[in-house]
């Protein structure tokens, strides 16, 4: 009998729903068999069940050890704290996983790059420790900890080295912050010792983002604390056609959340128009993360021949399709291999 993955699944608001839909579509077209445990988080969860995060998400995602999540709204400057954030706490999904590679057929500025960004995802200003100090004036904590620095520099580099990569830079802002960052970058040359044949570099935020809007065929991987990991993911997303068409994965020990990076874009909701890809290069990694190598090379296959044809892409990449009209071009590129 084959394996039945059983899939903690968050479709969020906005276009949520519908990348989602078309995301499981393509999934099961792979034939391998999914059991999906659908669940509401943020502000639909609550009008159901007064709370952002029910209780019976957090125990399917205990069970399941997997999640595929899509985009879930987050207030500015005020209400509910960031789902993500939250769950990646929750869990300890300490790495933040982003490759940032070209699609073919898609014309960029940057042709052919390929990048990783490995981002600690449990801490630094993250924490959310901010206070009102007097009328005037707030206070937000930045917390660094040599155990968090190693366990993501060892992830970093194991991965490195699995995966054949040459070069790790660690990213930033010692000069100044010459404790927090510092302790960062004395962890990251620790374990870097460790791996002889990973080439260990160093640079300073600012200029990296400078460095890698000239040249970002000079890096391979950036291991990054929290904050500048996720501005910098950001900025290497637009490398390769924005947002929309990277995946994202929050990694722990004992779970993984594989999800979309970009937001829920509530004004085009329900038009059927929002592109998967995203999701969709994530349900990818989820599928490598389930030792489902062949479907996942499958279905990367499948989106790969989507974007060269250019007959079924949807608005935001230069064509006219609809969102449901992607997913059928993928599927039937799938069943064609």
């Amino acid at each position: 009998m084959p394996k039945t993955h059983t899939i903690t699944l968050i479709p969020g608001d906005g276009i949520g729903p519908e990348v989602t839909d078309a995301v499981v579509r393509i999934l099961e077209a792979t034939g391998v068999h999914f059991t999906w445990e659908r669940f509401a988080a943020g502000a639909g969860a609550y009008e159901k069940h007064k709370e952002y995060i029910p209780k019976e998400l957090v125990h399917s995602i205990e069970r399941n050890r997997v999640a595929l999540k899509g985009p879930v709204t987050t207030p500015v400057g005020g209400g509910f704290a960031s789902i993500n954030v939250t769950l990646r706490k929750k869990f300890e999904l300490y790495s933040n996983f982003r490759p940032i590679k070209n699609l073919p057929g898609l014309e960029t500025r940057y042709p052919g790059v390929d990048l990783i960004i490995v981002r600690e995802n449990t801490e630094g200003l993250y924490v959310g420790l901010e206070h009102e100090v007097v009328p005037g004036v707030i206070e937000s904590l930045k917390v660094i900890t040599e155990k968090a620095s190693t366990r993501i520099a060892k992830w970093a580099f194991a991965y490195a080295q699995k995966h054949s990569r040459k070069k790790i830079h660690a990213i930033h802002k010692a000069n100044i912050m010459k404790m927090s960052d510092g302790l960062f970058l004395r962890c990251a040359r620790d374990v870097a010792k460790h791996y002889p044949e990973v080439t260990y570099a160093e640079h300073i935020i600012d200029n990296t983002c400078m460095q890698l809007v000239m040249n970002p065929y000079q890096y391979d991987m950036l291991l990054l604390e929290n904050l500048y990991g996720d501005i910098v993911s950001d900025l290497c997303a637009a490398f390769v056609g924005g947002l929309g068409l990277v995946p994202g994965a929050n990694i722990g020990d004992h779970a993984a959340i594989f999800e979309a990076v970009h937001g829920s874009a509530p004004d085009i909701a329900g038009k059927d128009i929002a592109n998967p890809t995203a999701l969709l290069q994530s349900a990818i990694l989820m599928l490598r993360h389930l030792d489902e190598a062949g479907a996942a090379d499958r279905v990367q296959t499948a989106l790969e021949k989507t974007y060269a044809a250019k007959k079924s892409l949807t608005r935001d990449v230069g064509g006219t399709a609809g969102t449901s009209a992607f997913a059928d071009a993928v599927v039937q590129a799938l069943q064609t291999q």
